[in-house]
């Protein structure tokens, strides 16, 4: 079924990002068919889990409770593991986009007995050689890098090597630094970036901007004033930030339908620190409504966002 739909969406000019987790669940599959991949105990219970140190969204960080990798055991078989998990996903999609890109320069490791995400430490991993080893094998690699976070210098030079896009989001944009890498104006010249409103760990735009402070909301109208971009009420926010994202350099603008469809904080996707309760909004058959269509269409085309070849959107190596 998922074929008909992409070869359909193919027909008409479309392309499909695709989205993986760095790492798995400890009930999965793959962790029951190659314990052996993965740090476990002699009864197979993880020693050590993932998640990420206090940050933005967070004061504890997150223990997201995965098992970690046991990257020597991959790097003796040659990553074969990795490589078949990105083949077939890249049979499901054309762009693939890898959440915490980060963990393949270096990963967050708690020990499994901590409650909270505060006691870790970072610990390096392989990814130069496993990207070697995986372009090796599939060719360029036509994937998204999710950038987001506690980037250090190794992380953005192993997602420069292998020519990666990585992320900004314009929610991030309005902190008063000048030299903020969220405001478009400091994107980097090359475009190799993908440009968001807002990804599913953030409040839709109208929430954010609802919720910001002072300051903040002064700054983003602004930064629109200072780029003609009319803000006569909140509810244009996110439309305002849509056309900020289309005007951009960024090779790739990603846009919520939540926020195509202008809605509030009511229909957020996902709240990173919570365990339950996310990723319950749902998109209504009558919210695809033609004009929405039409205003997407036209600003795209006012923003020279109508691809006529997707494939310069897809990395290969600088």
């Amino acid at each position: 079924q998922w074929g008909e739909v992409l070869e359909y969406a193919h027909r008409r000019g479309i392309r499909v990002i695709g989205d993986i987790p760095i790492f798995v669940a400890y009930d999965s599959a793959d962790v029951w068919a190659h314990p052996e991949l993965f740090e476990l105990d002699e009864e197979g219970r993880p020693t050590v889990v993932a998640g990420v140190p206090p940050d933005y969204f967070s004061p504890t960080g997150q223990r997201w409770g995965n098992p970690l990798y046991r990257w020597p055991a991959h790097e003796a078989e040659g990553f074969r593991w990795w490589i078949a998990r990105v083949r077939q996903a890249l049979r499901l999609c054309d762009l693939l986009r890898i959440d915490h890109f980060r963990g393949f320069a270096a990963y967050w490791e708690i020990p499994a007995e901590e409650p909270t995400a505060v006691r870790g430490r970072w610990v390096p991993a392989p990814g130069e050689k496993l990207f070697q080893r995986m372009r090796a094998e599939l060719g360029d690699l036509p994937i998204l890098a999710e950038d987001l976070g506690v980037i250090t210098p190794d992380v953005e030079e192993l997602r420069d090597k292998f020519g990666f896009p990585g992320m900004r989001v314009l929610q991030f944009a309005f902190d008063g630094t000048p030299d903020n890498p969220h405001l478009p104006e400091n994107f980097p010249e090359h475009g190799r970036v993908v440009v968001y409103t807002g990804t599913h760990d953030n409040d839709t735009a109208l929430g954010w901007y609802r919720t910001a402070s002072v300051e903040v909301r002064a700054r983003v109208r602004d930064y629109l004033g200072k780029h003609g971009i009319p803000l006569p009420a909140e509810e244009g926010v996110p439309w305002a930030l849509i056309e900020l994202a289309f005007r951009s350099r960024a090779r790739l603008a990603v846009v919520p339908m939540q926020d195509v469809l202008g809605l509030g904080s009511e229909a957020r996707m996902n709240y990173p620190s919570r365990a339950e309760g996310n990723w319950v909004w749902r998109l209504s058959e009558e919210g695809l409504a033609p004009a929405l269509a039409q205003r997407l269409r036209t600003l795209a085309q006012r923003t020279s966002r109508i691809l006529r070849d997707f494939d310069h959107v897809a990395s290969k190596a600088p």
